[in-house]
C-alpha cells in the first residue's frame, strides 16, 4: 500500500488554488494536483501489516495546533528545468518542528529530500517557451491565505490514469 502523511488544506484554499491553475495551463503542459495537501513525510509502499505499527507509532507525536499561510509560488528543483509548481506556506517554524516530530517518529522511513513547506499545484509535463512561462511565474502574486492546522492524517495513495486518489487511514487531531 502506498502511503504519506499529510496536513490537509480547506476547501476554500482548494478553490484559490484551482485558480492558480488556470492561470498556468495556457503556458505549460501540467500534470495538475485535483487534491491539495502538505506532505510531512512520503512512506512509499509499505505492507498492510506495517500500517497498523504506523498507526500506533504516531499516536505518540503530541502537538498543538497551529496556523499557516500561504507565501511565494516556486518551482523544483530550479526555473531553469521546472519539474514541480507549488506554493509555500509560512511560518515555516511550527510546520517544520511537526514534521520533525513525525520524522523522528518514523526512523525506519528514510527521507529523500530536505523538507520544504509547500502545497503542490502540478507536475511539469511540458514548457513550451520557457521565457514565457517563468513570466507568468512572476506575474502571479499570492494572496495571503490563513488557515488553521489542527491534525494531520495518514494517507493512502492509490494510484490511476486520471492520477491518484487519496484515503485517510486515520487522522490524528491535536
Amino acid at each position: 500500500m502506498r502511503t504519506f502523511i499529510a496536513v490537509e488544506v480547506p476547501e476554500e484554499l482548494k478553490k484559490y488554488f484551482v485558480g492558480l491553475q488556470k492561470r498556468l495551463e495556457e503556458d505549460a503542459k501540467i500534470a495538475f494536483s485535483k487534491d491539495f495537501h502538505l506532505t510531512l513525510k512520503f512512506l512509499g509502499e509499505i505492507h498492510e501489516d506495517k500500517v497498523e505499527k504506523v498507526k500506533n507509532v504516531l499516536k505518540e507525536v503530541e502537538f498543538e495546533g497551529f496556523k499557516l499561510k500561504t507565501s511565494e509560488i516556486g518551482v523544483f528543483p530550479n526555473e531553469d528545468y521546472v519539474r514541480v509548481v507549488w506554493v509555500g506556506l509560512e511560518p515555516g517554524d511550527k510546520i517544520k518542528e511537526l514534521q520533525r516530530l513525525v520524522d523522528d517518529k518514523l526512523k525506519d522511513f528514510p527521507n529523500d529530500h530536505k523538507f520544504h513547506p509547500h502545497i503542490t499545484l502540478g507536475r511539469v509535463k511540458f514548457i513550451p517557451d520557457k521565457n514565457k512561462f517563468k513570466e507568468t511565474l512572476k506575474s502571479l502574486k499570492i494572496q495571503e491565505k490563513e488557515f488553521e492546522v489542527k491534525d494531520f492524517r495518514l494517507k493512502k495513495s492509490i494510484l490511476t490514469p486520471e492520477g491518484p486518489v487519496y484515503e485517510d487511514l486515520k487522522i490524528y487531531e491535536f
